[in-house]
């Protein structure tokens, strides 16, 4: 475990990387005993030191192959702020590596229960779910990342887009939803809502009983984004991706 003097210098190199655009060695090699703990901690000193307002949360490694490979039996999460929320650009220079992923965005109208959270009380607390794009991006050197330090790293989260359709959860089969991603038109990516831990609203459930361990709640009004249904793929100046959802419409994000 570090010192909170090692989790502030971590937390500062980590936000230089982002404003400088220029990445850094991976946490685990220059903090050889930071731990998991460390690595939220640090997470929350970055959130609180943009003092931007929090809107929501992502799930990361949701996916077997993912926890896999970081050699962990859980997901992770991170902190969605309210100037991560995309408008259908994103300048790429403003990002290091730059990737994208295929995900159906939970919206609140209901605080769902902390410890004890079933995918029940999640499906009756979401108003509406959503097609969305999730920016995912590393300040870490070429994405060469350990658990602790996607983390520490905001879960390796940068920005997200919501499309404009909006269906209840109880009118569709959230784990049966094909989705598919092109970039300038190719299709690049395919999956399918169960790819997400076998249904996403486990996700979302797992996650409103993790951050109630850091005495945190999914409130009303948030949103959710629950994992990946397709795998990241790189985004390059130019490119125009637009993910398709059956029964839940589209999502287009262009970098330029």
């Amino acid at each position: 475990m570090l010192t909170i003097q090692s989790r502030e210098a971590a937390a500062e190199l980590l936000r230089a990387a982002e404003r400088d655009r220029v990445p850094i060695k991976p946490l685990v090699e220059l903090y050889p005993e930071i731990d998991v703990v460390d690595a939220y901690e640090i997470q929350l000193l970055n959130v609180r030191h943009r003092n931007r307002d929090v809107i929501g949360h992502k799930v990361g490694l949701s996916s077997l192959a993912m926890q896999q490979m970081m050699g962990v039996d859980e997901p992770d999460y991170g902190h969605l702020l309210d100037d991560m929320q995309l408008a259908g650009t994103a300048d790429a220079s403003a990002y290091l590596y730059p990737r994208v992923e295929v995900e159906i965005a939970f919206l609140l109208a209901r605080d769902l229960p902390g410890e004890g959270c079933t995918v029940e009380d999640v499906l009756e607390a979401t108003e509406f779910v959503a097609p969305a794009i999730e920016l995912i991006d590393s300040r870490i050197e070429n994405w060469r990342i350990g658990l602790q330090d996607t983390i520490a790293d905001n879960a390796s989260s940068a920005g997200f887009m919501l499309g404009s359709e909006r269906v209840h959860p109880s009118e569709l089969d959230i784990g049966a939803v094909a989705a598919t991603l092109r970039r300038n038109g190719e299709l690049v990516a395919e999956g399918r809502g169960d790819a997400v831990l076998g249904d996403p609203a486990i996700a979302v459930a797992w996650l409103a009983a993790k951050v109630a361990s850091f005495g945190v709640r999914l409130l009303a009004g948030d949103i959710v984004l629950p994992g990946s249904c397709t795998r990241a793929i790189d985004a390059r100046p130019g490119d125009e991706f637009r993910a398709e959802f059956a029964g839940l419409g589209s999502v287009d994000l262009k970098f330029e």
